[in-house]
Parts: structure tokens; C-alpha cells; sequence
């Protein structure tokens, strides 16, 4: 999953109408908006029985369990960050999971060091040298954390064995919503899942979830993503997302993953380099309301969308499972995207930034990820050929192949919406824009700079005589189906020099950028959104 440095100009902090001066951490914070997400303030709850209510409740319980995980990922010491004294330091720290901030990765908190690479995986004082010459093969497994034992040599430690304790409460919990679910699909479903939990094997789990379609509720639990290890980019953070299924929706979007076979053979790239792997014909992509995160799915910046499993033989055998969370989408929207739109843009240009543009991007990059190369010529997963650059190029991948097949379908008038390609374009360069400001210090930011970098470069935008940005259509499609093209050759190719190449290029923050968030940030427009749960 599916699921991410910004150098802010923050304005100078001034005392205004008698209001007392804000910390530099407080406006930190300031840059998350609030968003109300849960069971009192869904609209989907209606005719829900008791029983179902339950179920999520219990959800919700081991969700929270997956979170006290994540947190001993993340940093040797809960306890240390809960008792920062300077309150708008702690509760930041709280919403990125440590003192460091999730947006370019500097230590915002006093007392603290700079963030690990390798979070809480290894050793802090591990050698890269040192890992190579560990004869253990379970150290390249991603459900494995490298430890020291009473000696000092490193060692592997399973995560059913680390976080034996929370684990358990959270098979509990799964184990309860099995037995008071009424469906049957679900319930054997949630017996796996508390199986896979206990012995971080989760292959037949996952192929099972991908068989549970008859509920309207939905739970993601586990560890997913790769994004934290910056250091090797292979051990994986737990992770949870309670979810509620908008049947109407879901049905409008569904008929769409019938067709990634088509979309495979449109990509913009070399007929060997996409003619490998064939997507599941069982893929599922459900549009729902997000009740509850916890873990990396809670931390920092927030995701809109996911797909699961990641494992590429099963996606092979069945496909993937994508949740597009409608409720995000339009907070994001309406919070952010639109707003930025105004700041940027001209009136001309401003006018064609959509919503519903921006809900078919998140709908078409979540189908992206599951499109293109899944492992390279020779045979090799792109998490080993291309070490902790595989994430990255795996975020350039999707969220420029979204864009651009978005584009295509939209030419073809093969979206149920009246859009125009410069709406696309238009919403989809915004949102590139907006995103450039998490940096460098997530892979989700620097894709989002590459993709910027990239396409100024090949004439997409220029910038007119007022100052924002003017908008060359032709030239921005252009340049996707080329940017898709050279990050789909260098996955298919697994060439790590390239994708170095192409981040140390491309995944910086242009002057110019700095002026945009320097605006953006006067203006009051948040950086991304957090979370108030409301729970009944």
C-alpha cells in the first residue's frame, strides 16, 4: 500500500490586536486542520443494527492496540515523548508519533537527537557494514526487528514475539467481533486475521479478505507499509484503519476495476516492461467513511486512499483490495485543495480546479499501484533492487500514472462526471503543489516534488507577469506519459542509480516553491488534516 522535506519559510510571528504571540511548534501544529471522523458524525450509520455496532466498537478496540505498537516502532520510549514538558512540543510530538517532525524530518522537540533512519527497527549504533555481514536470513524478512543479544551481536526478534502483549489484547478483540458478526465470510476472515497476527504469516489471510465482499464494515490491520525503515526500506509499520462502506458509491466505481487489464496495456512505457505482470482479475475498490486510524496510519500526514495486500504473488492470484476514504477526500478537498487553487492560479485557470476532478485522481492512483511493474526484468522484488528508493519510485509511479490515466479517460468521455482534460490537469497540479509541501523527509513529499520538478522542466507550467502559475495543457500531458515512462523503466529495470539519480535531481524544493508555502501558510491554509474521533 499502498500509503510519505519541506523547507517552510515561516513567517515572521507578529502580535496582532492585542493576541498573544504563537510558539514556532504551536503554528507547527496549527498547520494540521481538524477533522471530525467516527460513528456519531458519519452519515452512513443509518439502519445499522446493534450488533453491527458492536462489531465496530470492537474494531475500534484493537485498532488502539495496533497503535501502542506503532508507537515502540517508532521510538525506544512512549513515556519520554508523553512528558515533554513544553506542552505544544508534546502535543506535536504526539501527532507525529515522536519529536520528529513527520513533514521534513527535523527534531522539533528539546532533548532530543536526530531521527533514526532506521526508526526502532535496528540498532541505532547498527553499521550498514555491520548488517551485511549478519548471517541471518530472517533479518531481510519484513516482519523481523534486528536486536542486540546479551553480547552485543545483532539478532533477529519476530514481531509476534516483541509485541506479544498488545497483539494478544487485539486477537481478543478480533476474536469477539468473529463471534458476534453475522457473516459468516467475516467471521473466518477475523479468525485468520488473529491467526496472522500471532505468527506474522499473513498469505492466506490476505487471500481470504479479498474473498469477504458481503459487509459494510471493514477492518485493515497489520503491517503493511515500508515507509518508515529509511534506512533499508524493509521492515514494515503496523498500521489500522476502522472503515465504513459506501455501497452507492462503491457500485459507481466498481465497474473500474474490471478493466485493469486495458489500463496495464495503455501504460506509457515499453511493451516488455509491463507485459510481466498481469493484475489480479478479483480486484475490489470500495468507497467508504474512515471511523478510526491508529498506528502510521494515524501519523502525520494522512492518506485518502489504500490498497491492499501489497504482496505481489497474491496480487497475482487475486487481485487487490482499494478503500478510498470519501470522507478525507472532501475534507482534503475543501480544506486545502480548493483554497490553494485560488492562491496560485489565476481566476481563469482557479475556476477549473473540481472536486469531483480530485476524487477521480485519488480513484485512479489507488488503481495506479496496482498497475505496471511489480518486479524487474531479472526477476528481482523492486524492494530489493531498489533498497529504500522502492517506495518512493513506487509514489512517483501512482501518482503520476493516476493522473494521466485519469486524463485519457476523461478525453475518452469514460467518466461518469462532466470534466474536461484541463480539469484534470489543473486539479491534479494543484494537489501536486499542496503535496510538495511534505518535503523531502516522506516519500510521499519527495514524489510529489519529482513530479513537480519533472514536469516544470518539461514546460508544463510557467509562471505569468502576476506570478502564479500558468498552465501549458498540451505540455503537462506530455510530460506524464514521459515521467511514467522513466519511472516504469526504472522499476522494470530495478537500476537504484537511476532512482537516485532521479531523486537527488528532482526531489528538492525550488525557490519558488518556498513562495508558494510561504503564501499558502499567510493565508491560514493547513498543510494537511488531523483527526478528533467521535465514537458513540
Amino acid at each position: 500500500m499502498k500509503k510519505a522535506i519541506l523547507a517552510f519559510v515561516i513567517p515572521a510571528l507578529v502580535i496582532s490586536c492585542g493576541q498573544p504571540q504563537k510558539s514556532v511548534t504551536e503554528r507547527l501544529y496549527d498547520r494540521y486542520a481538524e477533522v471530525e471522523i467516527g460513528t456519531k458524525v458519519t452519515t452512513l450509520m443509518d439502519g445499522m443494527s446493534e450488533n453491527g455496532k458492536e462489531v465496530l466498537n470492537l474494531y475500534r478496540f484493537a485498532a488502539m492496540e495496533i497503535d501502542s505498537i506503532y508507537w515502540r516502532q517508532m521510538v525506544p520510549s512512549r513515556e519520554a515523548v508523553e512528558n515533554i514538558v513544553d506542552e505544544a512540543q508534546r502535543q506535536y510530538a504526539m501527532l507525529n508519533y515522536g519529536p520528529w517532525d513527520r513533514l521534513d524530518g527535523s527534531t522539533f522537540a528539546s532533548g532530543f537527537g536526530d531521527r533514526p533512519l532506521g526508526a526502532n527497527f535496528y540498532p541505532e549504533d547498527m553499521t550498514l557494514e555491520e548488517f551485511e555481514a549478519f548471517d541471518d536470513s530472517l533479518k531481510y524478512s519484513p516482519y523481523t526487528l534486528i536486536r542486540r543479544d546479551s553480547d552485543g551481536n545483532l539478532k533477529t526478534v519476530w514481531y509476534h514475539d516483541e509485541y506479544k502483549e498488545y497483539l494478544d489484547k487485539a486477537r481478543k478483540y478480533l476474536t469477539a467481533a468473529a463471534y458476534i458478526t453475522i457473516k459468516p465470510s467475516v467471521k473466518s476472515y477475523l479468525l485468520g486475521k488473529e491467526q496472522a497476527l500471532a505468527t506474522d504469516d499473513y498469505e492466506e489471510n490476505d487471500l481470504e479478505w479479498m474473498g469477504v465482499n458481503d459487509s459494510r464494515m471493514d477492518i485493515v490491520i497489520g503491517p503493511y507499509e515500508s515507509s518508515d525503515d529509511h534506512l533499508l526500506g524493509i521492515k514494515k509499520s503496523y498500521e489500522a484503519y476502522v472503515l465504513l462502506n459506501n455501497e452507492e458509491r462503491t457500485a459507481t466505481t466498481r465497474k473500474y476495476l474490471e478493466r485493469m487489464e486495458e489500463y496495464q496495456s495503455m501504460l506509457p512505457c515499453k511493451e516488455e516492461y509491463k507485459s510481466n505482470f498481469v493484475p489480479g482479475p478479483k480486484s475490489e475498490l470500495l468507497v467508504c467513511d474512515a471511523l478510526y486510524h491508529g498506528g502510521l496510519a494515524n501519523a502525520g500526514i494522512k492518506l485518502i486512499g489504500i490498497s491492499n495486500p501489497d504482496d505481489v504473488e497474491i496480487q497475482e492470484k487475486a487481485g487487490t483490495r482499494t478503500h478510498l476514504m470519501y470522507n478525507l477526500i472532501i475534507a482534503k478537498y475543501d480544506k486545502i485543495i480548493h483554497p490553494v487553487a485560488q492562491i496560485i492560479l489565476d481566476r481563469e485557470q482557479g475556476a477549473q480546479v473540481d472536486q469531483s476532478a480530485f476524487f477521480w485522481y485519488v480513484v485512479f492512483r489507488e488503481i495506479a499501484h496496482e498497475l505496471g511493474v511489480k518486479t524487474t526484468q531479472d526477476g528481482k522484488y523492486l524492494s530489493q533492487a531498489l533498497g529504500s528508493y522502492a517506495q518512493v519510485m513506487e509514489d512517483v509511479k501512482s501518482d503520476i500514472v493516476g493522473a494521466w490515466l485519469e486524463t485519457q479517460l476523461t478525453a475518452r468521455h469514460d467518466i461518469p462526471w462532466i470534466l474536461t482534460e484541463e480539469d484534470v490537469i489543473t486539479t491534479f497540479t494543484v494537489s501536486m503543489i499542496r503535496s510538495g509541501a511534505f518535503g523531502v523527509g516522506e516519500s510521499v513529499g519527495q514524489a510529489n516534488l519529482i513530479c513537480y520538478n519533472y514536469m516544470k522542466e518539461k514546460g508544463a507550467f510557467t509562471r505569468n507577469e502576476a506570478g502564479v502559475y500558468d498552465i501549458n495543457y498540451p505540455k503537462a500531458e506530455e510530460a506524464m506519459a514521459s515521467l511514467a515512462a522513466d519511472v516504469l523503466e526504472i522499476q522494470a529495470l530495478g537500476d537504484a542509480a537511476a532512482a537516485k539519480a532521479m531523486v537527488e535531481k528532482y526531489a528538492v524544493v525550488a525557490p519558488e516553491l518556498k513562495g508558494d508555502f510561504r503564501n499558502i501558510r499567510l493565508e491560514g491554509i493547513p498543510s494537511d488534516i488531523r483527526f478528533k474521533f467521535s465514537w458513540n
